[in-house]
């Protein structure tokens, strides 16, 4: 990212917005899924309900001739909302959608969209193990009384992560339920997994009537990503847990004593905001303490982002909203679930890997990973032919990517090919490469993946390769017409160092829609994770893979997102009065930049320092945050001020301000002025000095004095007023403002850190300051 200013706003203002719309041009009388969100204090005293009201104002907008084939108005809503949303979701032309937008009552018509799911040893990294330092989350509170709702393909309940033996019944304030159906039945649900509920009417309205043959059309999860996430967050202990040998030991979730409510809302096709809306509304209203969401569509305005518009709803009723940043990594802008109220976790690698290596026909050694363990492997006394079908070109060709049904059975069959990462995935390229004949793999990142090295369950033998030793391999491979290698698996191995590195995959910064709201908000362990596994399917995933197994190893920031939803309530716990933004503040504040070699985090992409555009305020530090000393509370007003300095009308403003009908009272001058645990400044031309405020609430010791220490910057002073803070009691609340002024503009943003010291605590801030010139 050493380029210059044009290029960074250049960025800025051309980056991808991968929202998929689930509209087209077809026919405007063809019928799609429209969310309307509707003024719930607008509703006449003539109807006795909500749905009576929403269900008058579709049908007042249908055709006659539509509204006779169609029969009853309640045909076209297939969702009604009132916790965290109120509204319904309905099967409107294009024309009638317009029509209901401007019928009085209606805050907002949005269009369905398609989101995706982004996708041991972590407890014992994380500092949750032994027992003894576990034992201090469970004092005097109860960890069993927090209930985590996951959304995502559903849960596997007879893995062992979700045994219920020796929990306590369900606590009282639980008000879901077990919803049943093939494969799924009353008996699934215990007092581990509390709630099951499955929503697919807006994936049907997109996709058509799902095959239940070959679906579960009940809280089931043939997928696995559902029953893997939830068994990160609030998973059992499982002793001798594995993945063919791999990973070896205890496998348990971050939060073992808490309940676990499965909302299925993914299918084949993917998940689709009418059903991802009404699972949040529904999550509300049983009454879970956090929500846990590995999936994400992109970034639109606030306004027209579902799931931010939901989990608005949500965080005023208390919940705790955690969601995964995306895969999207390593390039610039690509996050998604940027809103201020919502945790976005990255990922990050753990000190635990899988070995394997390449030994050329040279006499070299190349180091790779591999998850393999199948029958067939290669002597290590013999060497095997082998063979690339690309050419010397930088980039990967067609012929090199190993895609199904491209590679010649009379050129691979024997040998050992080498395939480059892209368009199809990883464990697909092998099955390729057996099918054709080839006797094993090497697969070989590209510079879209750099060093970076992700296990896979392969079906035949294979390697992974970093970038740079895969072009030495290829190179050999075309230049010699004999060249040979083998293949080789080492195990588990414990101890990497260094660790943790940011994932090359995970999603970075900036913030597309905000520049002063620094995302993402922590990493977390999100590479090789060991968790349970669903019985539909083989650890690859794939449809000829017959093997089966209790557990899987997955990478993705849809394995790091659990584990902070876990460690979230383990924190709601221990502090039940601690709100959403408390939590949030405790995980940031608390969270480290240094690796276990006491240097600066790494990036996996290019091997060199890591950013808080990459890493946020740094990588989890669940006992720390146990303790902040400090944190920076944030009410819903407060987000909702927020959202008054984006420059949105009255009209989208109210898609936020449907409870205590919100209103503008602009507290805030500018968004960096939203009391956000971290910190981004932002100057243009006409500004020379900026000053943003903070505050802060002592739930240290009640006598506590902190001093503050700031890094130095090459092109802004900054100067903190003031520079102590004494607190007097517990809950105290003292502010301070922190000046910027430039010195000598900067072409790229510089980093750096705010600490409040009191000697005991560290409270620390990223600090990020970025100059932008007119193109």
């Amino acid at each position: 990212m050493a380029e210059n200013t044009v290029k960074w706003l250049f960025l800025i203002l051309t980056s991808y917005l991968s929202f998929g719309l689930v509209l087209s041009a077809s026919d405007p009388l063809t019928k799609k899924t429209y969310i309307v969100q509707m003024d719930k204090s607008a509703m006449p005293t003539s109807f006795s309900s909500h749905l009576e009201w929403y269900s008058s104002k579709v049908k007042s907008i249908m055709s006659n001739t539509q509204s006779e084939d169609d029969g009853d108005d309640e045909d076209r809503i297939i969702y009604s909302y009132q916790n965290a949303f109120h509204g319904v979701a309905a099967l409107l032309t294009e024309e009638e959608a317009e029509r209901l937008e401007e019928a009085d009552g209606v805050v907002a018509i949005l269009p369905e969209t398609k989101y995706q799911l982004h996708t041991t040893r972590s407890p014992m990294f994380l500092g949750l193990e032994p027992e003894e330092s576990a034992s201090i989350w469970s004092q005097k509170l109860a960890d069993h009384d927090v209930i985590v709702g996951v959304l995502d393909t559903g849960i596997w309940p007879e893995s062992a992560s979700f045994n219920d033996t020796g929990m306590t019944p369900v606590p009282a304030h639980w008000k879901g339920t077990c919803e049943t159906g093939r494969g799924f039945q009353k008996h699934h649900c215990n007092r581990k997994i509390v709630g099951a509920r499955v929503f697919y009417r807006g994936y049907e309205a997109a996709s058509g009537k799902i095959n239940e043959k070959n679906q579960y059309k009940s809280p089931r999860d043939q997928d696995g990503h559902g029953t893997h996430t939830a068994a990160t967050v609030t998973g059992s202990p499982v002793r001798d847990a594995n993945l063919l040998g791999y990973a070896y030991g205890t496998a348990r979730g971050m939060a073992p004593g808490a309940r676990v409510a499965a909302y299925k809302v993914c299918w084949t096709g993917g998940c689709f905001s009418s059903d991802i809306l009404s699972a949040v509304d529904r999550a509300v209203a049983d009454g879970v303490n956090v929500l846990s969401i590995s999936l994400g569509g992109g970034i639109p305005s606030y306004y027209h982002d579902i799931l931010a518009i939901a989990t608005f709803g949500a965080m005023e009723k208390g919940v705790v909203i955690s969601c995964s940043a995306g895969n999207g990594g390593p390039d610039p802008f690509s996050l998604t679930n940027v809103s201020p109220w919502i945790i976005t976790v990255g990922a990050s690698t753990m000190d635990r890997d899988f070995p394997a290596n390449v030994k050329l026909g040279t006499g070299r050694s190349v180091s790779g990973v591999s998850l393999y363990k199948g029958r067939r492997y290669l002597s290590t006394n013999k060497q095997y032919p082998l063979v690339y079908m690309g050419s010397n070109s930088s980039s990967p060709d067609p012929s090199s990517l190993c895609l199904e049904g491209t590679l010649d059975p009379h050129i691979v069959s024997g040998k050992i090919v080498i395939c480059d990462r892209g368009m199809s995935p990883r464990v697909q390229k092998g099955e390729a490469v057996k099918d054709a004949g080839g006797v094993g793999m090497i697969l070989t990142n590209t510079a879209a993946n750099g060093e970076e090295l992700v296990a896979d369950c392969h079906l035949l033998p294979a390697v992974a390769v970093g970038e740079m030793e895969g072009k030495a391999i290829k190179h050999y491979a075309l230049t010699n017409r004999k060249a040979t290698a083998t293949l080789t698996f080492l195990g588990t191995r414990l101890g990497i160092r260094p660790s943790p590195v940011v994932a090359a995959f995970s999603s970075r910064g900036p913030n597309f829609l905000t520049h002063e709201i620094l995302k993402p908000d922590v990493v977390a362990p999100g590479v090789n994770i060991l968790a349970a596994w669903t019985g539909e399917l083989g650890p690859s995933s794939l449809p000829t893979d017959h093997r089966r197994v209790k557990f899987n190893i997955l990478s993705g920031t849809s394995m790091s997102c659990p584990h902070v939803s876990g460690i979230a309530a383990l924190l709601k716990a221990r502090h039940p009065e601690w709100s959403p933004a408390a939590i949030k503040s405790a995980l940031m504040t608390t969270a480290y930049v240094h690796d276990n070699t006491h240097n600066p985090l790494k990036d996996a992409s290019m091997a060199a320092p890591s950013n808080p555009y990459d890493h946020g305020a740094g990588h989890i530090n669940p006992l720390r945050a146990l303790d902040p000393g400090l944190i920076y509370d944030i009410e819903a007003q407060d987000y909702f001020e927020f959202l008054c300095t984006q420059k949105l009308t009255t009209t989208q403003l109210k898609v936020f301000g449907k409870y205590s009908n919100r209103s503008c009272h602009h507290t805030l001058a500018s968004p960096g002025d939203l009391n956000y645990p971290a910190i981004s400044v932002v100057f243009d031309t006409s500004i020379s000095v900026s000053t943003l405020r903070r505050t802060v609430t002592n739930i240290g010791p009640p006598i506590s004095n902190y001093h503050v220490v700031v890094s130095p910057f090459k092109g802004a002073t900054v100067k903190v007023d003031p520079e102590s803070l004494n607190f007097t009691r517990k809950n105290q609340k003292l502010s301070y403002k922190i000046t910027f002024t430039t010195k000598s503009p900067q072409t790229m943003p510089e980093f750096g850190g705010l600490v409040w010291k009191d000697g005991l605590h560290k409270v620390r801030s990223p600090v990020v300051i970025t100059w932008l010139s007119p193109l």
